[in-house]
């Protein structure tokens, strides 16, 4: 199972985005994501390059702790292989997994080891334990992304808005050591404003560096390298790390209204029949 997490921490999860803006924010970027829509399904190409700028950007800094390595390979996944049902076994599965180094524990000394990845294998995080990554990143502790698509308002094309977002502060807005003005992160740049207040620019300041560049980058399978690409891909790969059955609950939701179209025209049917003789 991808993950075990209680409605209590989702509900945390919701709340805690919007909770951080006390001002304006622009609104997302509109993308055709192709997972969108009653019938829509997750692309998987896109998501294999989402996934490998995950890999090669995001995970430097970002942990995933609710992804294993063989949810890659689980039906509508990015590397799933109708060959093999049991994601363990899929090859590729196998070697992205392997690439990874694990921090695990010596059965016999005790002692911590690093040691090749697995299938079973989570994701492993960038640092060992909270405090060192806020020493790393200046203070302040980059969010786990396993769930950022459902816990931001906006989802993916928030995502996908923010990381092309990070423009010139305009004219007037201080921005402290350490942090960068982006339009669409929630936040209340109002302190740092010494222009007209009626007109305090939207959105807020963040920790997080431009983590794009143009061709950072090389995709698999040829697609161009911008920095618009990336971020929407991410987007999408961040996506299906949070609702990773999506697919098959639109298929369950689709049987089930076939079904209850024929139950209803079955109970029409039993209606007339039952009741044709008696006068209404």
């Amino acid at each position: 199972m991808l993950r075990k997490v209680t409605l209590f921490a989702v509900a945390l999860a919701l709340v805690a985005g919007p909770a951080l803006a006390s001002g304006k924010v622009r609104e997302p970027h509109p993308v055709a994501f192709s997972f969108e829509g009653p019938f829509g399904r997750f692309d998987q190409a896109q998501l294999q390059r989402g996934y490998k700028v995950y890999r090669e950007v995001c995970a430097s800094c970002h942990s995933m702790n609710l992804v294993a390595f063989r949810n890659l390979g689980d039906k509508g996944g990015p590397f799933f292989d109708p060959k093999y049902p049991n994601p363990n076994d899929n090859p590729v599965v196998k070697a992205l997994a392997a690439d990874s180094q694990i921090r695990d524990i010596d059965g016999e000394t005790g002692d911590a080891i690093q040691r090749p990845g697995i299938p079973a294998d989570n994701f492993p995080a960038p640092f060992p334990n909270d405090p060192a990554s806020r020493a790393s990143n200046g203070g302040v502790l980059p969010p786990d992304l396993s769930m950022m698509a459902k816990a931001r308002e906006g989802g993916p094309e928030y995502i996908a808005s923010l990381l092309t977002g990070f423009v010139t502060p305009p004219a007037g807005l201080t921005v402290g050591p350490g942090q960068h003005y982006n339009p669409w992160f929630p936040g209340d740049v109002s302190s740092a404003w010494s222009g007209d207040h009626a007109h305090v620019p939207e959105g807020g300041f963040i920790a997080m560096a431009p983590p794009l560049a143009p061709d950072k980058v090389e995709f698999d399978d040829g697609t161009k390298s911008t920095v618009r690409q990336q971020a929407q891909d991410v987007a999408a790969f961040l996506m299906w790390t949070a609702e990773p059955k999506m697919e098959e609950r639109k298929q369950m939701g689709f049987s089930v209204l076939i079904f209850l179209v024929l139950f209803s025209g079955l109970l029409y049917a039993s209606y007339r029949r039952v009741w044709r003789n008696e006068s209404h």
